[in-house]
């Protein structure tokens, strides 16, 4: 495949009616936006390390899982997984005119991106 049939490949993808929706764009913005902001904070906080660092404190048992300090980034990876995973079903019900599925799945993203970022924060909080 060229250059030129992927420009317009990418150029048909986006030329969607779904992406032209204002609910739409602003909800992918800022999910993208939070995840972005998930990655500089860890980015700028988790710093690399020769010991293990708490990975997962819970209120009944305390620390229960310690691990090496890139594993704080899965929490990023994860979000992005899901925010694709429920990119391409919102695509798939916008398409099929199933506009508030599609509009619930995109909400959905953002409230995960938030609550990961929430996640992110609290590791920070326990391991300083």
């Amino acid at each position: 495949m060229s250059d030129f049939d992927l420009k317009s490949e990418v150029r048909s993808f986006f030329a969607q009616e779904f992406f032209k929706s204002h609910i739409v764009v602003w909800l992918i913005a800022l999910s993208l936006v939070a995840n972005v902001a998930n990655w500089i904070i860890l980015r700028v906080f988790i710093k690399p390390v020769d010991f293990s660092i708490i990975l997962h404190y819970n209120v009944y048992f305390g620390v229960d899982m310690l691990g090496d300090w890139k594993r704080v980034f899965l929490l990023p990876i994860i979000g992005l997984i899901i925010f694709f995973i429920n990119l391409f079903l919102a695509i798939y019900f916008y398409e099929r005119k199933e506009r508030i599925a599609s509009y619930l799945l995109l909400m959905a993203v953002l409230m995960i991106q938030l609550s990961l970022i929430i996640a992110s924060v609290s590791l920070i909080i326990i391991n300083y």
